[in-house]
């Protein structure tokens, strides 16, 4: 699971000694991307840089830089046979003893981190909804159930938001740019008005709708009767999960369809991601700009 502030708070309020070991450089392959951190206390960790022979062997010196009253250190790891591990790059390590600038930078960042998560609203916290819920609460994105049900609120995860509205269909509008829109609620003539808003917002990384052929072929047949473009249609995902496994897998329970939607759906958002990458203009040293 990512780190979130809350965690990062109470390990701060009851590890005051601790180190700060963060990855500040990387070359060639490696299990984290340089900025990655953890704290390391001596009883206490949270938090990766990797795992493996990597992280132990940082776990360690941090300790020793505690047990040695020292300040700060760092370490360059070789990512090879020397120390077990065969991904081939090389790291920069930083060791910093905690201290209150350096918690509240450390607060700051992962809060700047969290604003900028992609949202995925969720409709309909039935058996499906409340699954998807609970699969998607451990990535790093941010994560709104709404339900027309107060009571269906509930037992969900804490990093997850919650709405009950009596419109569903307006917390499209109004969802910030780049949201992703997944459909399960109870009813299928609200899942068909929820859609029909979801699939008017182009900046959406991913539309979809659980269910079956029959019920994909109902929503057509209403979407194109109400006045709808059909060219939409074809960014509506649905059944959810089926582009994560084509050929399907026969499985409907709850926990294995909310797998399979929540690998599509950060495939999609990664998807849209690259594209604005690519598409962004490069500027040179010498200030001019070009294109991909």
């Amino acid at each position: 699971m990512t780190l979130s502030v809350a965690t990062l708070r109470a390990f701060l309020a009851t590890h005051p000694a601790a180190i700060v070991a963060e990855l500040t450089a990387v070359r060639g392959s490696s299990p984290r991307a340089a900025g990655t951190f953890m704290l390391v206390s001596p009883d206490a960790q949270i938090g990766t840089i990797g795992g493996g022979a990597l992280e132990y062997m940082v776990i360690d010196r941090a300790r020793q830089v505690l047990r040695n009253g020292e300040h700060e250190d760092s370490l360059d790891i070789p990512l090879g046979p020397e120390i077990g591990q065969c991904c081939g790059g090389r790291v920069d390590v930083s060791l910093k003893r905690l201290a209150p600038a350096i918690a509240a930078s450390l607060i700051a960042r992962l809060e700047a981190e969290l604003a900028a998560r992609p949202h995925v609203y969720l409709f309909g916290s039935g058996h499906v909804g409340h699954a998807l819920a609970l699969a998607l609460s451990a990535l790093p994105l941010r994560v709104h159930v709404v339900d027309t049900r107060p009571d269906e609120l509930t037992n969900l995860p804490e990093n997850i938001e919650t709405h009950a509205v009596a419109m569903p269909e307006a917390v499209v509008r109004g969802a910030p740019g780049g949201s992703s829109f997944v459909i399960l609620t109870h009813d299928h003539a609200l899942d068909f008005l929820i859609a029909a808003e979801a699939l008017q917002r182009t900046d959406a990384p991913y539309v979809g709708m659980v269910g079956s052929k029959t019920k994909k072929a109902r929503f057509r047949s209403w979407y194109l009767s109400e006045g709808y473009p059909a060219a939409a249609l074809d960014r509506l995902v649905l059944p959810i999960g089926g582009k994560a496994f084509p050929g399907g897998i026969g499985d409907k329970r709850p926990e294995v369809i909310a797998a399979l939607a929540a690998a599509e759906i950060l495939v999609h958002i990664g998807g849209r991601e690259v594209t604005a990458l690519r598409a962004r203009p490069v500027t040179t040293q010498s200030g001019a700009v070009v294109g991909d």
